[in-house]
């Protein structure tokens, strides 16, 4: 399965802060294209909810099915931020894009980014965020994490970073005074860019908590069971709006229209089917804006 660790390995260097990188794929067609479209090149940004090679390993199938199905080229872009991916979407360097709940959120306030469509994983349009923890601590909530080492995904995260926020936010707290500074003058909270590396940090001992995605971790399940079975879950948080695929409000009108046309129509050639069951996608609908209300009243009590 190319899903490998999408949701999922460690490169300890991404914690550390690697050199940001973009990472430029072309997908040629490869079979004779459905319709023709007249754009020689589409572009598509994919953020790292994973680690940069696992993104482009699962996406990369379901980019050369859209590619076929336009009739010409995609090119993926990686970068390591969800704000740079935002970048590219505000100043229209790109037409759609895969993004956290969070990013959608800034965006859509900023610029008036769009929801192109949702997957449905699990049955389920919704999504929540894990506090995990090592399965060898006695930690049992979040509050027993003062001034421990913690890991947040990106700063845009919404389970990787909002969610935690808000919840210290309820304590009278910011990640800040609550989890402190180390003997370094550091501050003990830091950001992994990732959600797996969020995980492998927890389950390596290098963070003694982090936030992160449920559909990381469930799907990690399968493809790492032995770093989820260092870690243990100790709070679950209410559901939200999942990742949606995204596009600029100035996109071309047809292009849109050829982009949600195809995603929604997935699931219903053999081609698509097993390209979404590969990725563990059951189909995508289009999802209304007031999905994400409860991820925007968060973001107002913490800003």
């Amino acid at each position: 399965m190319k899903y490998v660790s999408i949701i999922f390995v460690i490169f300890i260097i991404l914690i550390s802060g690697c050199v940001n990188k973009t990472e430029k794929i072309n997908l040629s067609i490869v079979q004779e294209p459905e319709t023709s479209f007249d754009d020689p090149m589409v572009k598509v940004a994919i953020a790292s909810v994973v680690s940069p090679k696992e993104s482009y390993e699962y996406y990369e199938e379901m980019i050369r099915y859209i590619s076929r199905k336009l009739g010409g080229k995609v090119e993926i872009i990686q970068r390591r931020s969800y704000q740079e991916i935002n970048d590219l979407i505000k100043n229209e360097e790109i037409d759609f894009a895969f993004v956290c709940s969070g990013a959608y959120i800034d965006g859509n306030s900023e610029f008036g980014m769009k929801i192109l469509v949702a997957p449905v994983v699990y049955g389920n349009s919704t999504y929540n965020s894990y506090i995990i923890v090592h399965k060898n601590s006695n930690y049992t909530s979040l509050n027993d994490l003062r001034g421990k080492k913690f890991a947040f995904s990106d700063p845009l995260s919404n389970t990787g970073k909002l969610y935690p926020t808000y919840r210290l936010y309820l304590m009278n707290e910011t990640p800040e005074s609550f989890f402190g500074i180390d003997e370094q003058g550091m501050n003990n909270s830091f950001f992994t860019y990732s959600h797996d590396n969020s995980i492998i940090a927890v389950a390596e001992l290098i963070a003694e908590g982090a936030a992160v995605d449920s559909l990381v971790y469930e799907d990690m399940k399968e493809i790492q069971p032995e770093t989820i079975a260092k870690t243990r879950i100790i709070e679950i948080s209410p559901p939200f709006g999942i990742p949606p695929v995204v596009v600029s409000n100035d996109i071309d009108p047809f292009l849109e229209e050829r982009l949600r046309d195809i995603f929604l129509n997935m699931d219903k050639d053999e081609e698509g089917k097993e390209i979404l069951s590969m990725v563990k996608i059951n189909r995508f609908v289009y999802l209304k804006d007031n999905a994400y209300d409860s991820i925007r009243e968060m973001r107002k009590r913490v800003q």
